[in-house]
């Protein structure tokens, strides 16, 4: 029995010997997994990229904004309003349009010195054009629509404003300063260009149109002027001219008989060419 155990002993001894010895581990260091490694090749190394990768930053230049030209946006909201006159319009583009008084387009010819009113003069169907402080007065004929006119003006206007032109070629075509009072002006002429420009000019142009101060004669007592803008055709143009302003300028200056509008040479042709209609 004793001699048995000891031959146990001897041989586990030898087998301890014979075997290798383990190699030394650091429990704190583990090793690196396959599919992470850089020597890793098979469908795990897909793991190597963020699964949410952010997407490359997107190419301004294909905006789909650039068939407008040059990549640039058109943000302008041009608004619309009605006028006494069914014929007229008022567009607001949201910008400043005269930065003093106002002007007149009664007809294409005039409107040569200014790339605003000849591009909408181009447009078929257009008649009358007129400039206000903050809008565009557009006057058609009677056989056009506005469902067909509105768009073609719409991108008429913003045309002119990003292309960044003046609103006249020759700063001398801008509107004359017709209320602007003088110093050889009479003390009756500085009051009526006073009342015209403070009192009465703002509420026609609230309709589309303007006046225009053509002169007193002190003989007569008689001022004239000339409508513009969506009160030139407007069918309650002499109703306005007669109940509105004339009552006004007699009111607050006695001097003052009564009111005459002047005609160019077209308007007088449509009026009798309309008179003779009826």
């Amino acid at each position: 029995m004793a001699m048995a155990r000891r031959r146990l002993l001897a041989l586990a001894s030898q087998l301890q010997r014979r075997a290798p010895a383990p190699p030394a581990t650091q429990p704190w260091r583990r090793a690196t997994p396959r599919f992470l490694s850089s020597a890793a090749s098979g469908p795990l190394d897909r793991l190597k990229t963020p699964p949410l990768a952010r997407p490359a930053a997107r190419n301004p230049a294909s905006s789909p904004w650039d068939r407008f030209g040059g990549g640039q946006k058109r943000t302008m909201f041009i608004q619309t309003q009605s006028t006494p006159n069914p014929q007229s319009l008022m567009f607001y583009p949201g910008k400043p349009v005269m930065e003093v008084g106002s002007s007149d387009f009664p007809n294409a010819r005039t409107a040569m010195t200014s790339p605003l009113a000849k591009a909408l003069f181009a447009i078929d169907g257009v008649t009358r054009v007129f400039f206000g402080s903050d809008f565009v007065t557009i006057t058609k004929s009677e056989e056009t629509s506005w469902d067909y006119l509105k768009p073609e003006v719409f991108a008429a206007i913003m045309d002119f404003y990003s292309s960044g032109q003046p609103l006249f070629l020759d700063s001398n075509a801008a509107a004359a300063m017709d209320t602007a009072i003088h110093e050889d002006d009479s003390e009756i002429v500085a009051m009526i260009k006073e009342l015209l420009e403070t009192r009465i000019r703002p509420a026609v142009q609230d309709d589309g149109g303007d006046i225009e101060y053509r002169g007193f004669d002190p003989e007569t007592g008689i001022v004239k002027l000339k409508m513009q803008g969506a009160c030139s055709g407007c069918p309650s143009s002499s109703v306005t001219l007669k109940s509105g302003i004339e009552n006004m300028l007699m009111h607050y200056v006695p001097e003052v008989k009564g009111v005459e509008q002047e005609l160019d040479g077209d308007e007088e042709a449509e009026l009798a060419g309309a008179g003779q209609m009826e």
